[in-house]
């Protein structure tokens, strides 16, 4: 229980009309939720408004309802606060009813197109091995101290996060490692925590879906960063030209990651194959079982985030080469007669490219890369025939297969890709829609030491159809038919 008045501080308020001493048991944002002595946000989105529910919630039990539009008649029975964003109102009231959690803990934050699962996990995994009490939001899963939870979202509601983040701060926890995705900072569900640092990884074509523009998308994630403390620090890939931009008023202090350019943590390759790599870290040499620049790019912000905050460059490395593979990211399984299958989570034109670029770079060109690769249904469709044209361009054979379609015909979808491919590389491509076929004939076209990229799904053990999700995991079923010796 908190008193309505503690629960609102910090939170920028147009008007109250009632009483702001009564005693509020639960927030919630959903009014099915509401329960005796509640408050009740009404949110606007992009389906429901919950302006609309004001009156439900208050005879489920809401005493106080905030909100950006009062009801034309006031209820005496509740406490009315009107804010400009309610959005932004949530997450500084959830951080409030559950003692402002961040504030207790150091809380990076990872943002970026590619590498946000990839960097925040690297994290949790090191700063674990070294002993650190250690916590992880990512898409895959929520854990700290022995408890595990599958995600749902890249970044929860703001209720959820200050949730975990209370429970991490009573297990003891000192560092929590987040991804921050691109709709979190456009709902507001960040507002609220206080992030000791803030990682850029990249910035690449997604999510116009949703923010329909580049720059709007740009602009979304460089909120982040603006809205950082001037004690903590951004950290920016000095190979992308956005990381400039995110910086720009910037009150944090500005670091710089990169393979290519000049920045206060460079990292070169020094030699890699399908087993890892040899990686450079200042006049260190260090081999990862991971592969790829697009990793190694992950790594050196891994090491510069452990360097910023304090640890010994010494166990950081002798850590980061203790590393496995995120599931989903690159995952390499090699099967029969020499074989090597690779799922990756590679769902944008530039995270595919980088991903065929790698296993360019790696193989001989005396074997055979075959591609299996789709795009979701009810997202953004301009990569559409973009991730078409990188497949068969990189490619000695593609497979257009079904993705997560969800309520869009798989036909389509794939017919959209195709337009993407250039007249002479067509003949190379073939659609097989159903998923577990197109993988099957992966297999079946491949031959002794032929690389077989499965992209786009990666971590993800399930498809979306028609709104249900089909139990399906990408690795374990190449595993399975890229085991036979048939």
């Amino acid at each position: 229980m908190i008193i309505l008045k503690d629960l609102l501080y910090k939170v920028s308020l147009e008007a109250v009309f009632g009483e702001l001493q009564q005693q509020i048991k639960s927030v919630t944002f959903d009014s099915r939720a509401v329960e005796s002595q509640s408050l009740f946000v009404a949110l606007k989105g992009e389906g429901l408004d919950g302006h609309d529910y004001i009156e439900s919630a208050i005879e489920g039990g809401a005493i106080s309802v905030l909100c950006e539009v009062l009801p034309s008649t006031l209820d005496d029975r509740c406490t009315y606060l009107q804010v400009q964003d309610s959005h932004k109102a949530l997450g500084i009231l959830a951080s409030n009813f559950y003692g402002n959690p961040s504030y207790d803990l150091k809380v990076i934050g990872v943002t970026g197109t590619n590498g946000k699962t990839s960097v925040a996990t690297m994290l949790y995994g090191l700063f674990e091995s070294l002993g650190y009490p250690a916590g992880l939001l990512s898409t895959v899963k929520v854990c700290f101290g022995g408890f595990e939870k599958e995600a749902t979202h890249t970044t929860p509601d703001p209720l959820q996060i200050q949730a975990h983040l209370a429970a991490m701060k009573k297990a003891g926890i000192t560092h929590c490692f987040m991804e921050v995705s691109s709709h979190g900072i456009a709902q507001e569900r960040i507002s609220g925590i206080s992030f000791s640092g803030g990682v850029f990884t990249n910035l690449t074509h997604d999510h116009l879906d949703y923010h329909k523009t580049f720059a709007a998308y740009r602009d979304t994630k460089k909120r982040f960063f603006d809205q950082l403390p001037q004690q903590a620090f951004a950290l920016i890939n000095a190979d992308d030209k956005n990381g400039v931009v995110m910086v720009q008023n910037c009150k944090a202090k500005t670091y710089t990651y990169a393979i290519k350019n000049y920045a206060d943590f460079p990292v070169k390759v020094l030699e890699q194959q399908f087993g890892g790599m040899l990686l450079k870290i200042k006049e260190t040499e260090l081999w990862t079982p991971l592969v790829g620049r697009f990793n190694a790019s992950n790594i050196i912000a891994v090491y510069a985030v452990t360097d910023l905050l304090g640890l010994d460059p010494l166990d950081s490395m002798s850590a980061i080469s203790q590393l496995e593979s995120v599931p989903g990211r690159f995952q390499v399984h090699q099967g029969a007669q020499n074989r090597f299958v690779i799922v990756d989570y590679a769902h944008t034109p530039d995270a595919l490219s980088l991903t065929l670029e790698t296993i360019n770079e790696i193989r001989t060109n005396n074997e055979s890369l075959i591609t299996v690769v789709g795009c979701g249904g009810n997202r953004d469709q301009e990569k559409r025939p973009k991730m078409g044209f990188v497949a068969a361009q990189k490619s000695n054979q593609v497979i257009f297969t079904s993705d997560n379609p969800r309520t869009e015909d798989p036909h389509q979808i794939l017919n959209e890709m195709r337009e993407g491919v250039s007249p002479e590389a067509y003949k190379k491509t073939l659609v097989i829609e159903d998923r577990k076929e197109a993988i099957q004939a992966a297999f079946q076209f491949s031959k002794p030491n032929d690389i077989v990229l499965i992209a786009g799904k990666g971590h993800e053990t399930y498809q979306e159809v028609k709104g249900n999700k089909i139990p399906f995991n990408d690795y374990e079923i190449a595993k399975q038919i890229f085991s036979n010796s048939d």
